[in-house]
């Protein structure tokens, strides 16, 4: 390891897109994914992270149904030409929906209803990244996208973005409009990009923003067991933290946290160096990770991975630790895997 670079590193997203730090914040446990949030510290929160030179700032307007994007929108007031303001659209409450029951609704109306309302809770005129977060499967993608479109014609979105899709569903999307990014869970516990979606990326043109990366704060080294999840915490509703589930899972984060030791680091920041890792590979997309924290202390540890460089050694180390496949449980509950893109 080297010491803290002054200045982030950037990357650009897609052929076309935004240039952005090489690392972003995800602001969704900011309003009580992962139990009570103190909005205070939130806004320190952000605002540090923007003082240390991170730029993508990443919400949508279903973390908190609307409350998420109110925090963002006040945390950027006085700073929105320093961000790169990412945002989505695509759920609804479980009764708007038009995909039977799982709340999607990618609606060219609900699209053109729905901007306007993400717009005056963030308090801009414009959204620099939009994704439409979950495909919709009673509307054609190409219909989604072309509605996104037209609010980049009328100049409420700079560029857009697709969330868990497929490759397939990229190169259509692709035809109606530029993709700057896609995002998708991607981690040491999460590998299904692997398996062709990264490649339609790179061939497309089209960076990679992955979440998840710290595995809902699994890989960040602060849960011992299942039992350190607060009553209303959602990860109880992942299967991934059930308590059998949980307590083969966490075996695995001892055995990369031996290496981060080994390394001088932590879990967290060997988890984030990783997915960093990966644009060192010539076939790969640009890759940005997006990292959640809920205090500015966060936010320094978090960055040490810029810092980090893996050797060959070290990357044996770490896939034998988590070959694809070991990690016990699947992503989200079936009827939540069932609004992922395959």
């Amino acid at each position: 390891m080297t010491d803290m670079p002054s200045s982030l590193p950037t990357i650009r997203l897609g052929s076309q897109g935004p240039v952005v730090s090489a690392v972003g914040l995800g602001c969704m446990a900011m309003t009580g994914s992962y139990g009570p949030r103190d909005p205070g510290e939130a806004l320190h929160t952000i605002h540090h992270a923007i003082d240390r030179g991170i730029t993508l700032i990443d919400t949508a307007d279903m973390y908190g149904w609307g409350t998420n994007e109110t925090l963002v929108g006040q945390a950027i007031r006085d700073r929105r030409d320093r961000v790169v303001l990412a945002s989505k659209v695509g759920f609804v409450p479980p009764e708007g929906g038009t995909d039977g029951g799982r709340g999607i609704n990618g609606s060219p109306a609900h699209i053109g209803q729905a901007i306007e309302a993400s717009l005056r809770r963030l308090g801009t005129d414009c959204i620099d990244l939009w994704y439409l977060h979950r495909v919709d499967p009673q509307v054609p993608i190409e219909d989604s996208v072309g509605a996104m479109a037209d609010q980049v014609r009328k100049g409420h979105v700079r560029h857009l973005g697709l969330s868990e899709v497929s490759a397939t569903t990229l190169s259509r999307a692709i035809k109606i409009h530029p993709i700057a990014a896609v995002q998708s869970e991607y981690s040491l516990w999460s590998r299904d990009p692997e398996d062709g979606l990264l490649d339609a990326c790179r061939d497309l043109g089209t960076a990679f923003v992955a979440y998840g990366v710290l595995s809902r704060g699994a890989l960040a080294g602060t849960l011992a067991s299942a039992a350190d999840l607060a009553p209303d915490d959602n990860r109880r509703n992942y299967p991934r933290f059930a308590a059998d589930n949980l307590d083969r899972n966490l075996d695995i984060v001892r055995q990369l946290e031996a290496i981060a030791g080994r390394l001088g680091i932590s879990t967290a920041v060997l988890a984030i160096a990783w997915v960093l890792d990966r644009n060192r590979q010539p076939a790969s997309p640009p890759i940005v990770p997006l990292f959640g924290a809920s205090r500015p202390a966060r936010i320094d540890d978090n960055l040490a991975a810029l810092s980090v460089s893996l050797t060959d050694e070290d990357r044996a180390a770490i896939s034998a630790a988590v070959p694809p496949g070991l990690v016990a449980g699947a992503r989200y509950a079936p009827d939540r895997m069932a609004a992922i893109d395959l």
